[in-house]
């Protein structure tokens, strides 16, 4: 029997941010016009000054594009074991410090903070720590990934 090889001692490892991303307007807009927040904040620059931003306003479940592209260190670890085509979407949960604006730079760094198998699937919750560069919180993204046991473990 294939047991799955998510490694279980990944608990409490930490995957430091490796630079920063620019959030810009136009991909800010885009993932607006994507999820259809149609806030004028999201699109159109007055409109965010007006309400005392310095640009565009990131939808809430904007900061997810940065978190995933962070956890990818994780996921692409090869001593984590985990094989991405095996891996489902469980949660997601953001808690945020402070809205993402368009022209803000941010760091990204993961902590595993629990893998856990149960009946071979392994169950993984990551939490990316989203931050200015001068470590200003910004967001906080929990997620929770499943990744499934190969069919001959069941």
């Amino acid at each position: 029997m294939t047991t799955v090889s998510v490694d279980e001692s990944f608990t409490g490892r930490v995957y430091p941010a490796t630079g920063t991303t620019s959030v810009t307007a136009d991909a800010v807009r885009a993932f607006a016009r994507a999820v259809r927040a149609v806030h004028p904040v999201h699109h159109d620059v007055e409109a965010a000054r007006a309400a005392g931003f310095t640009d565009v306003v990131a939808p809430p479940t904007f900061a997810v594009t940065l978190a995933q592209t962070a956890e990818a260190q994780f996921v692409a670890d090869p001593a984590a074991g985990i094989d991405f085509s095996r891996v489902v979407h469980g949660e997601e949960q953001f808690v945020h410090h402070r809205p993402i604006v368009a022209g803000d730079e941010l760091a990204a760094e993961v902590h595993v903070d629990r893998v856990r198998v149960v009946r071979g699937n392994a169950m993984v919750t990551t939490r990316t720590e989203l931050t200015l560069a001068d470590g200003t919180p910004v967001t906080t993204v929990t997620s929770m990934l499943v990744v499934r046991a190969p069919e001959d473990a069941a």
